[in-house]
């Protein structure tokens, strides 16, 4: 059975991991017959955001604990991720991604991407095995893989966050959000998810499309 590892970066979608992306990621995993692990760091979020009302509140989370919600509790370090181990890593969305895992969020395309989460890249991309990666999160592959030789990806149609893409080196592709971006030569497969203002039907079926592809890439070993 193709086996796939699953980044998680916290439970919400302003301050982690988005839910229903994770959860289409998980599900469309499945319906391929890839086994799914998750993963986290252990670490502090970089915020917490109040999701009744959409504001920062004083309070410490972190990022293993929350993703774990998701995960329902089947969860291991980020640190403890091997590429020997798995076939393929999936990167959903949600602004942790853009917060916890890098810091996008802050910094734009001067971001900075946790050497733990730049090493499973890295690991992954060297490996020649595949990358998904939905919403706000292909700005991951943009810093770690724009200056090295470049990627391309897709975050749908959002004009500022293409132009930072395009900045770190790598190329942006438009698309809908029922559609997904192929970068063959990288293994890297990308769709834009709630970077539309999209329902989580349309979301579903572009995030099936992203882990289509994914699948398509992986061989038993």
């Amino acid at each position: 059975m193709p086996t796939a590892a699953v980044v998680l970066s916290g439970c919400g979608f302003l301050d982690g991991s988005e839910i229903h992306e994770s959860v289409g990621c998980l599900v469309h995993l499945a319906r391929h017959g890839i086994e799914a692990r998750c993963f986290s760091p252990d670490a502090a979020q970089a915020d917490v955001v109040n999701h009744a009302t959409g504001k920062t509140i004083d309070q410490m989370r972190n990022c293993l604990v929350e993703s774990a919600r998701i995960a329902r509790g089947r969860i291991a370090l980020l640190s403890e991720l091997r590429v020997n181990a798995f076939d393929g890593v999936v990167f959903p969305g949600g602004y942790g991604a853009a917060k916890n895992l890098c810091t996008f969020a802050s910094d734009g395309p001067t971001c900075t991407v946790a050497p733990e989460v730049e090493r499973v890249v890295r690991d992954f991309h060297s490996a020649g095995k595949p990358l998904a990666m939905c919403c706000i999160a292909p700005v991951i592959a943009a810093r770690v893989l724009g200056t090295a030789g470049g990627c391309s990806v897709t975050i749908g149609d959002d004009p500022a966050t293409a132009a930072a893409i395009e900045k770190m080196g790598a190329r942006h592709h438009p698309t809908s959000v029922t559609e997904a971006f192929s970068d063959n030569a990288n293994r890297l497969v990308t769709t834009g998810a709630y970077m539309f203002d999209a329902s989580p039907w349309d979301v579903f079926q572009g995030v099936g499309a992203m882990i289509d592809r994914f699948a398509a890439w992986l061989a038993p070993r």
